[in-house]
């Protein structure tokens, strides 16, 4: 019993490491769009349906937001999309508003909710 109990400790001790160097950074599977923020720090696929979208042409960078889990400003997650990668896309991604897309990237924070900077069409998929 004994060595039951302290080989599940070892395990328990070192697998995380043994994950974390075996490029544990990276989330397997899809994560729903309304979950992102237990992953923020990881590179993961974040799909969910489209709830709203924008172009900011205006602003620094012309980004393009495509929110998820609700629209702005009750958005659970958010796709960014800079002015100079919009080109790269056959369909406008601020035309994307009720489609069920997949985002894969570093899930960062900004404005205190998840993100990815979608950097191209192979990091962005329709469901």
């Amino acid at each position: 019993m004994r060595t039951a109990l302290v080989a599940a400790l070892v395990v328990a001790l070192v697998a995380p490491l043994a994950f974390a160097q075996a490029g544990g950074n990276r989330v397997r599977g899809q994560v729903p769009a309304v979950q992102a923020a237990e992953f923020v720090g990881k590179e993961a696929t974040v799909c969910g349906v489209v709830d709203g979208s924008r172009f900011a042409e205006n602003a620094e960078g012309q980004p393009t937001y495509l929110f998820m889990g609700g629209n702005f400003p009750q958005h659970k997650f958010s796709a960014r999309i800079w002015g100079r990668d919009r080109a790269g896309f056959s369909t406008p991604p601020d035309q994307l508003a009720g489609k069920t897309v997949c985002v894969t990237g570093d899930i960062r924070t900004a404005n205190g909710r998840p993100e990815i900077v979608v950097r191209g069409p192979r990091n962005l998929t329709l469901s």
